[in-house]
């Protein structure tokens, strides 16, 4: 990665015309984000969240399994909309799909009662930094993505067909691939409605 943190904070953002091309090979974002899984902090060091890489046929599949689920819950003049809003994600290198392991979540939960209430927060929490880390570290490499959250629509089918374990609860969807275009200017709010300090001086 030859961008430093600051900069590429600034170049993650939400991509929607990709291409089924990529800037580095699958093996590359494997590893990324094996590194982001083990570098995520999550509560008790738990590491409950868990990543699906999906690449070629299986990532077609995925977004087949989402068009038809959400088809099949429409009226039919929402149809050809919700296709090609799908297929436009579906034209891309590939997909990740964020789950958490509620084994461990639920593990925790028994092991600490007092806090019960708290383990599944601080799931979502851990969940949303390992997918910015994902994310952003796919726009190091030069790759851009977008989150989506088809997650009820699609949970069921999609743990099934992937044999998957059925306490993984999906938290999103990431697909990702070489950006067609850039994006628009980002409208930034103005710190000061945004940020107080207290003892600078």
């Amino acid at each position: 990665m030859s961008k430093n943190y600051y900069e590429v904070m600034k170049i993650r953002r939400s991509m929607y015309a990709l291409t089924r091309e990529t800037t580095i090979e699958k093996e590359r974002i494997k590893e990324v984000v094996e590194h982001s899984l083990n570098y995520t902090p999550s509560a008790f060091n738990s590491q409950s969240g868990r990543v699906v890489v999906l690449f070629g046929d299986d990532h077609d599949k995925f977004w087949e399994i989402t068009k038809n689920s959400l088809i099949s819950s429409q009226p039919e003049d929402r149809h050809n909309d919700t296709a090609q809003k799908i297929d436009n994600f579906k034209h891309s290198f590939g997909t990740a799909l964020f789950f958490e392991d509620y084994d461990v979540v639920e593990g925790l939960q028994n092991q600490f009662p007092k806090a019960k209430d708290n383990f599944p927060l601080w799931s979502y929490q851990s969940s949303g930094m390992l997918q910015y880390n994902v994310w952003t570290s796919l726009a190091a490499e030069g790759l851009g993505a977008s989150l989506q959250h088809y997650n009820e629509a699609v949970e069921e089918e999609v743990k099934k067909h992937y044999n998957l374990p059925s306490k993984w609860k999906l938290m999103a969807q990431m697909p990702f691939g070489k950006p067609a275009q850039e994006p628009g200017e980002k409208e930034i709010i103005k710190a000061e409605d945004k940020m107080k300090v207290f003892g600078l001086n």
